[in-house]
């Protein structure tokens, strides 16, 4: 074993104290206060001796097994009683008293235990103000044994077994078990207690407790033999001092810098399975954009090719009879007609044709754009209404209550509240779904008209641009034709007025399906870019999340190494 002068101890100590240092500077870098306060406060003591951390409920005799284990009135020096105040006892050549805080002292006692251990003698656990436990807490990281103190009668009170879970659950820290006043009990129902205590304590997670039955009136009044004290102070000497305590102040100083590195991971791997939730709904929204898109533009296509045959079905029916009607015996025949009925000349053969062509146009094309306007409404409001039920679906994983990232993970949900929000406004909002590249400005829906869900302007905007663009372009094609048939006479040119026609119908056509499937295209497209704007501020928090993850990541790795590889060597020390 190795002494406090020991050089091999200092060089470790050293050692221990860069990655502790380093471990406090990832805690202020992760932005958690109170772990770096821990680890700031864990450093400090890395130099201290041995530390006995003294806890109980007031009356459980703590001050009184303090002086006794010290052989001193030590807890008596303070002006305020000690279960008012935190008193942290160290070795000095002389008695002295200093204060901390209001709340904490420093004791200075020329004790030979103190050589090699230092005592913190706590308030009650029942009675532990808020300054108190904050302070109680602050020493129990640094502390290398608790002392639990319990008055003999009653070792069963509450408050002290639920600081043991704090104890035990948050810090895994070295306990042993007091039962003071032992004096004031028959020796058989003691055993009972002591029996009950080990029993509890395995429950609570301790194996092999260490009970410990004494009186420290018995001891103080040199009643050694039967005060209990001999068997405590053994366990101490076997375990604790006589050169080994500075050795075992390191290996407990590593173990709770491996612990505090090990709820770090637990907060980061929380953290990372968040981002990668994150980043999956957001390829999810994305992938279903994708997906809802090419399924509107199928739609389109759908729409525009019904529009085609039905355009293509009507001018090749009128096409078809303009060509027979063109013949010269049948021009001749309408001609000599006409004497008895006027009607029946070429003027009124070819009215028909113009009257005929611009009522089943219309009538037919004003069905097919019906049916194929439902249609892509309906798609184009199943893309926008998917993302809101992703949104509003999206899993938290990691919550606010997360020990290590609170801060983070309240960021996160203030940002997805926030999209949430937007995209429950954003869906409201008409003018969101008008689009002043396809539709003139004047022709916009006003706000009001979709009654609070801007989801119903999308049909009316898509009626708005078929139905324009259609009738725009087979009233053109309809001008073109009239003024073509209007010069057809009985002597005119078979073949050049088929030509003539067949050309304004194919483009027409053209124009029709560019029209048409540019513009309805565009506005599907439009939608998206719309939809996609609503989470820039979500895609910057994931790319900020991808790369500090990856930096603590790689910064956590290499300090828990080091622990790793520390540890290695402390327990080498120790066999």
């Amino acid at each position: 074993m190795i002494d406090l002068l020991d050089d091999n101890l200092r060089n470790l100590r050293v050692q221990l104290d860069e990655i502790i240092k380093d471990l406090h500077g990832m805690t202020v870098g992760i932005g958690n206060e109170t772990l770096a306060d821990t680890v700031s406060d864990l450093r400090t003591r890395i130099k201290e001796p041995f530390m006995f951390v003294v806890v109980g409920e007031v009356k459980a005799g703590k001050s009184s097994f303090v002086n006794a284990l010290l052989d001193s009135d030590v807890c008596k020096v303070a002006p305020d009683p000690c279960t008012d105040t935190i008193q942290q006892i160290l070795y000095g050549e002389q008695l002295e008293v200093v204060g901390v805080n209001p709340h904490l002292k420093k004791i200075y006692t020329p004790a030979e235990i103190l050589k090699e251990i230092a005592i913190v003698d706590t308030p009650g656990t029942n009675t532990i103000s808020a300054h108190h436990q904050e302070i109680t807490e602050s020493f129990i990281p640094a502390s290398d044994l608790i002392v639990f103190v319990f008055e003999a009668k009653n070792p069963y009170r509450q408050s002290a077994w639920d600081f043991l879970d704090f104890i035990r659950d948050e810090w895994r820290k070295k306990v042993i078990f007091v039962l003071q006043q032992k004096d004031l009990m028959e020796p058989d129902d003691l055993v009972v207690n002591e029996k009950g205590v080990f029993n509890y304590a395995q429950k609570k997670g301790v194996n092999n407790a260490n009970v410990f039955a004494v009186s420290a009136k018995m001891e103080l009044k040199d009643d050694r033999e039967n005060s209990g004290y001999k068997e405590l102070r053994k366990y101490i000497g076997d375990n604790i001092t006589g050169g080994k305590a500075p050795i075992l102040k390191l290996d407990n100083n590593i173990a709770t810098s491996i612990n505090i590195s090990d709820r770090i991971n637990d907060g980061l791997r929380k953290r990372e399975e968040q981002l990668l939730a994150d980043k999956k709904f957001r390829t999810d929204v994305d992938e279903t954009l994708e997906k809802q898109e090419n399924k509107s533009n199928y739609q389109v296509d759908v729409l525009t090719e019904n529009i085609l045959s039905t355009y293509d079905k009507v001018t090749g029916e009128i096409g078809d009879e303009l060509n027979q009607g063109l013949s010269f015996v049948n021009l001749f025949k309408k001609a000599i007609s006409s004497v008895f009925n006027k009607k029946s000349s070429p003027k009124g053969w070819i009215d028909d044709l113009k009257y005929r062509l611009e009522h089943e146009l219309k009538d037919q094309l004003t069905e097919k754009l019906n049916l194929g306007v439902n249609d892509l409404t309906d798609s184009v409001s199943q893309m926008v209404s998917l993302i809101d039920l992703k949104i509003k679906s999206n899993k938290t994983l990691l919550k606010g209550s997360d020990e290590i990232f609170s801060h983070i993970a309240n960021k996160r949900n203030s940002v997805m509240d926030d999209l949430r929000n937007t995209f429950n406004q954003f869906m409201k909002r008409s003018e969101n779904f008008e689009d002043n590249e396809i539709l003139p400005s004047e022709e916009n829906f006003s706000p009001n008209i979709a009654t609070g869900s801007g989801l119903a302007v999308i049909g009316m905007v898509i009626a708005g641009v078929t139905h324009g663009s259609v009738f725009d372009i087979t009233g053109g094609v309809l001008t073109a034709t009239g003024l073509l048939f209007a010069g057809i006479t009985v002597g005119v040119g078979r073949k050049k007025v088929l030509g003539s026609y067949y050309t304004e119908i194919e483009k027409g056509r053209k124009k029709l399906e560019s029209e048409v499937d540019d513009k309805l295209k565009l506005y599907v497209k439009n939608v998206r870019e719309k939809v996609e704007g609503n989470f820039k501020e979500f895609d910057l928090m994931l790319e900020h999340e991808g790369e500090q993850t990856r930096k603590i990541s790689v910064e956590h790795h290499k300090i828990a190494q080091r622990l790793k590889e520390m540890k290695g060597i402390i327990e080498k020390e120790l066999v």
